[in-house]
């Protein structure tokens, strides 16, 4: 399976393609398709990841006998690399020339290594129950078959992402993912807020885009190749110049800024909520926001040289990824609609994996990716059940929603499930992964990032509490009788929340398990990072921290204790409210300074340009070119050359009628002309001799 890992976007490509060609004559209107081709790609990727284990695992079990039976012939550490060498296993390749230009080919392939195979997993998985999902949820869609289509196409576009071998290719599903991105968040573009929001989330993701193309072209010419892995040996191994590396590093990180809403280019995703809950889910858990990230991930090498990130000083990966966790957690705080709440959520989060590469905490960062999946899903596919059966379609958690556990229990068990593990409680998922992020930061002297992830924690833990009260607890404050959802939108919940207290345990330091950091991080082509060990202090640390915002947000909450209405009596709170509210005025910066200027006075000048200047400077040349026509045909064509031409005509013949006279053609002219000329001649002699 590793070899043929391409069939695993290959079948919701098809699906795609059927879907739109047949999905309305089908008894679910293709949701079958969807529902069946990403279930198979599902159970392709767990293949693909069993037979990755197995091929770490044999390669360790083999470089251990190895270690071992040089002990006991050398009686010492079993040669150079003693019991600490490190096992390398190649990643999987396969793949052919897609075209040749000149001496560049560009090649179509995969390469299959652990960071691949985790995540085609999380993207099977997690698409494989948003499909599921969705046949409840989105039932009675006025085009519920054309949602199936595009959901099968971003799942594809995802996987194409994940299994590139190349820059080139990767670019495409990049590319592919924004599309569907686009289609899929104006799902309903008959209302103007879902078209604007679509739109906004396509031109600013293009925004980074922009820095990734550039990207990928120096590194082509730094590099001489396309490919990945060469690429990331060569930026290992030195062989590319220090000034490309952070050149190629800053184009790079534009196009994950622009994609992982990392700050400043985050204003998209929150307005990425207009789409379908199930589309948000998948945006935020799985598929596009996590692109960026794994980006990082992928090329890590090119990052880690470019930015200088062993020297243990600030570096700009980590400040873009630090900022975006508070403001990120700041502007959670001021929202009411559920879905806003969880996608600041994400962005702050995604604050925490772009640091976390940032520090040098690959793995830890690439594992916050993996749990994160799971408990985002589930928090945004428990928001969808609340509107779905709880409140009539309505996102606002102060005005509709309030008591719906007694109502919704499995939605609020799993909720609550999500939210813990989003908080970073023990035992759940966020705890370890997100505990790891802060240890690596601590070992290798980034203490700034330290603190500002632990202040991260606490933010996180507080608006989560806010949000669970808002939602579940006190009254109902809305309308009609709120019930549980039906199956097929509870068992994902329960899947999922499943997934949320069990995931962290595969990377579980404190229980002396650290398989994730065996299957998935590179042994080839890959920097030697420096790995924490548990610290239980540290670890009670971040724990203390998270409980302690919990509390905090409790009292205030759920015991109305602490100073409600601060905002209406004191003006420098007001004003932080305020500056919140409005999230930190970029929208306005950027709606209407940077476009409306565009649109506005920078449109009137280009326009005026364009008629004075640049018009005016052709239709001056035009005019100027008529002139000299005109003067060309009347002076030099008319006048000049034909006169010359005309004259010469008439002086021929005149000259000819002359002629005429003489060559006559008559003998007896011809004669007298003779003795007339003879007669002259001698008249001539005669008197000149005298």
């Amino acid at each position: 399976m590793l070899r043929n890992a391409w069939l695993i976007p290959l079948l919701p490509a098809l699906s795609f393609v059927a879907i739109l060609l047949v999905g309305k004559r089908l008894p679910r209107r293709g949701a079958e398709l969807g529902v069946g081709a990403v279930g198979a790609s599902f159970v392709l990727a767990c293949v693909a990841a069993w037979q990755w284990i197995d091929r770490v695992e044999g390669a360790t079990g083999k470089s251990e006998g190895l270690r071992a039976f040089g002990k006991g012939v050398l009686g010492g550490e079993g040669g150079e690399g003693g019991e600490h060498a490190e096992v390398a296993v190649a990643p999987v390749t396969r793949g052919f020339t897609w075209w040749q230009n000149g001496n560049v080919e560009f090649n179509v392939g995969i390469a299959i290594d652990g960071l691949t195979v985790m995540m085609l997993f999380v993207v099977t998985l997690v698409s494989f129950l948003v499909h599921v999902y969705s046949t409840s949820y989105m039932e009675g869609d006025r085009r519920f078959t054309h949602f199936y289509a595009l959901l099968s196409l971003f799942t594809a576009s995802m996987l194409l992402l994940v299994v590139a071998d190349n820059t080139i290719q990767l670019l495409v599903g990049w590319e592919l993912v924004g599309l569907c991105s686009f289609v899929l968040i104006g799902h309903w573009w008959e209302e103007k807020p879902n078209a604007d929001a679509a739109v906004k989330a396509f031109l600013t993701t293009r925004v980074g885009d922009v820095g990734l193309m550039i990207g990928i072209i120096v590194l082509f010419f730094a590099a001489g190749t396309f490919d990945i892995q060469a690429i990331n040996a060569q930026a290992v191994e030195g062989e590319i110049g220090h000034t490309l590396l952070v050149v190629a590093s800053a184009c790079l990180l534009g196009g994950i800024i622009g994609k992982s809403g990392q700050f400043p280019l985050h204003t998209w995703l929150p307005d990425a909520m207009a789409g379908p809950t199930p589309v948000s889910a998948l945006i935020h858990a799985a598929t596009m926001v996590v692109a960026g990230v794994y980006l990082g991930a992928r090329l890590y090498p090119v990052f880690f040289e470019g930015f200088s990130i062993d020297g243990g000083t600030i570096n700009v990966m980590a400040l873009i990824g630090g900022t975006t966790i508070i403001i990120g957690a700041a502007l959670a705080f001021v929202q009411n609609d559920i879905k806003k709440v969880l996608a600041y959520s994400t962005i702050s989060q995604l604050g925490y994996m772009v640091m976390g590469l940032g520090v040098g905490a690959w793995v830890a960062a690439v594992f916050h990716l993996f749990t994160h999946a799971f408990f985002k899903a589930l928090l945004f596919l428990g928001a969808g059940s609340v509107s779905h059966s709880g409140s009539h379609h309505s996102f606002d958690m102060k005005a509709d929603m309030g008591g719906l556990r007694k109502f919704m229990p499995v939605t609020f068990w799993t909720f609550m499930i999500g939210s813990l593990a989003l908080a970073g409680i023990i035992p759940f998922a966020g705890f370890w992964s997100k505990d790891e992020i802060l240890a690596t930061a601590g070992q290798n002297e980034f203490t700034f990032f330290l603190v500002v992830g632990l202040v991260g924690a606490f933010m996180t833990a507080a608006y989560m509490t806010r949000c669970v009260y808002l939602t579940f607890f006190g009254e109902y404050r809305g309308h009609g009788e709120p019930h549980e959802s039906p199956r097929a939108i509870t068992v994902p919940l329960i899947v999922l929340a499943g997934f949320s207290v069990l995931a962290g345990l595969v990377n579980a330091s404190a229980l002396e398990i650290e398989k994730f950091k065996e299957w998935v991080e590179p042994t080839v082509a890959f920097p030697a990072l420096e790995h924490p060990e548990f610290e239980l202090a540290g670890a009670a640390l971040a724990l203390a921290v998270a409980l302690l915002g919990i509390l905090v947000s409790y009292a205030y909450w759920f015991r109305n204790l602490g100073p409600h209405g601060i905002t209406a009596r004191n003006p420098l709170a007001r004003a932080g409210y305020t500056f919140l509210e409005n999230k930190y005025y970029l929208d306005a910066l950027y709606e209407n300074v940077i476009v409306g200027s565009i649109k506005g006075a920078i449109a009137r000048a280009s326009y005026w340009t364009n008629q004075r200047v640049i018009d005016g400077a052709v239709n001056g040349v035009a005019t100027g070119a008529a002139q000299v026509g005109r003067f060309a045909y009347d002076v030099l064509d008319q006048k000049a050359v034909d006169g010359a031409v005309n004259g010469l005509a008439v002086s021929t013949g005149q000259t000819g009628g002359l002629l005429r006279y003489v060559q006559s053609g008559r003998v007896q002219r011809y004669a007298l002309m003779l003795f007339a000329s003879v007669a002259l001649l001698s008249l001539a002699l005669f008197v000149f001799s005298n």
